[in-house]
């Protein structure tokens, strides 16, 4: 889109906020930089640029706008769409791989040189991996300085930076503020009290794309809790998190006021607050949050079938996942059992081998196991894995295949080689390589042609519902059919059905 400068243009005139995260307005005259929706006077053509991301911007010696406040909108949707090296890259950056291991260890995750790598990120988005990770950190010290009481130099070091100065340096030149001046633009009553611990809990907003409804997705995820890992409760959902320093407890809620809100209620406790970017990189995942619900909706409501589903849930988003290997997990265990039995096979698991949590007022007490605490388990206690031995080699060969290396079931993987890496296993087939496809890597056109609850959608809709009638039916609602599903899934006849079986 960045492209058409005349179309960017007529988007940010009309305030259109679908376009927000999609590009930024710079303004040479005031050298700052909006997004779409800013609702201050639009400039003169001749006065604005358009840039592909904050960082390009930022990189061009713009100021971050403190009205519109550009660096908190929605992600680009691109990089849920796309598959290539780009957008998973992006993907990464955004999940804090940059600031943990360097832009070397980016290139190591996506098996490309620094120097190519580095080229194809920047023809495409004006800059280069350093500087979008740059523009990360540099929100994540905003929210941290408006949301806790954390010393100055605290802030820092917990946003990423390598050094105070390097930290003052760089949200001067974002914000155009000290970091002083932007704490104190906040009232200290609305500010979250830490001022010694760095568990504190960090309160937020995660901003959507309208249409949304937050609810079908919480509901979506509620339904499913497992008990010590996940709680649902008058709307509001909990979960632990495994994050890269630490572990986090994330809440989402709603958010409070007129419906169409465009945001998420956001509450994060970190045990490290290093990993704020990456939790809020992987809540935002999870919600798909940076999903184009209008180029959905117009798509999929072409189709004489769903279009009543469309006018009916305007805005229906996948729900995603914090961790691919977690997903893949539950979606083995699930197979051929009911949602109840799922979660209980799934607490089992969790309470044997999930690292255990410091004592808490709710009823989270634990992480999900990793790869290697699920091989050791199945090892010495394989009584544990209350399902048919098939079922449990499957489960086993996933956690092995993982622990080793032979599988990566992260943002940054192309979902070809994942569908790939996934049915060599024995006893995965496509059902589960679909459907992680569909939730760990935000695939959107994934499909599940022999998912028993698409086929009772499928009878009521008037289709034939054998595998090969759905994948041709399904046809016309590429490249979307993941959204199509999330449709189908949510009618009164598919609620609560198990999946078949992985084989």
């Amino acid at each position: 889109m960045i492209e058409d400068a005349e179309r960017c243009y007529e988007a940010a005139r009309s305030r259109d906020a679908r376009f927000d995260g999609w590009f930024f307005t710079g303004v040479l005259t005031t050298g700052i930089y909006c997004r779409p929706s800013c609702p201050a006077r639009t400039p003169k053509r001749e006065n604005v640029r358009f840039f592909a991301s904050a960082a390009a911007a930022q990189s061009a010696g713009l100021r971050a706008c403190l009205r519109c406040r550009p660096d908190a909108s929605p992600g680009s949707p691109e990089w849920n769409t796309r598959s290539d090296l780009v957008a998973r890259a992006m993907r990464l950056i955004n999940d804090g791989v940059v600031d943990r291991e360097g832009v070397e260890g980016l290139a190591t995750h996506l098996h490309y040189s620094v120097r190519h790598l580095t080229r194809l990120i920047t023809d495409e988005l004006g800059t280069g991996p350093l500087a979008i990770a740059r523009a990360q950190r540099s929100q994540s010290a905003r929210l941290l300085l408006e949301t806790t009481d954390l010393a100055i130099t605290q802030v820092a070091f917990a946003a990423g930076f390598s050094s105070v100065r390097q930290f003052n340096d760089t949200v001067l030149a974002v914000f155009g503020r000290s970091p002083r001046e932007v704490r104190a633009r906040v009232a200290r009553g609305a500010r979250r009290s830490a001022p010694t611990a760095p568990s504190g809990g960090i309160h937020l907003r995660l901003a959507a794309r309208q249409p949304f409804d937050p609810a079908s997705v919480l509901d979506f995820l509620g339904v499913r809790a497992v008990e010590g890992l996940e709680t649902f409760s008058t709307g509001t959902y909990r979960r632990s998190v495994r994050l890269p320093h630490g572990y986090g407890v994330v809440s989402l809620s709603p958010a409070a006021g007129a419906p169409g809100t465009p945001y998420v209620a956001t509450s994060l406790e970190l045990s490290d607050l290093r990993d704020l970017t990456t939790a809020v990189a992987r809540c935002r995942h999870l919600l798909d949050l940076d999903a184009d619900p209008v180029a959905i909706d117009r798509a999929l409501g072409d189709d004489g079938l769903l279009a009543p589903l469309i006018a009916k849930y305007p805005g229906r988003r996948v729900p995603g996942a914090v961790d691919g290997f977690e997903l893949a997990v539950r979606a083995i265990i699930g197979q051929q059992v009911s949602v109840l039995g799922a979660r209980t096979i799934a607490g089992r698991l969790v309470r044997a081998a999930g690292d255990t949590l410091p004592p808490r007022e709710d009823a989270i007490t634990h992480l999900f196991p990793t790869a290697d605490a699920l091989v050791a388990l199945a090892r010495t206690n394989p009584t544990v894995f209350s399902m048919p031995e098939s079922r449990r080699r499957a489960l086993v060969n996933l956690a092995e295949a993982v622990a080793c290396g032979d599988l990566t079931l992260d943002v940054g993987s192309d979902p070809l080689e994942l569908r790939r890496g996934l049915m060599s296993l024995a006893g995965i087939g496509p059902w589960t390589a679909e459907y992680v496809a569909m939730r760990a890597l935000r695939d959107p056109d994934a499909f599940l042609a022999t998912d028993l609850a698409i086929k009772r959608a499928a009878d009521g809709l008037g289709l034939a519902s054998d595998p090969a009638s759905l994948s041709r039916a399904a046809h016309a609602w590429r490249p979307w059919r993941s959204y199509a599903m999330a449709h189908l899934w949510a009618t009164p006849a598919t609620a609560l059905v198990s999946p078949p079986p992985p084989t």
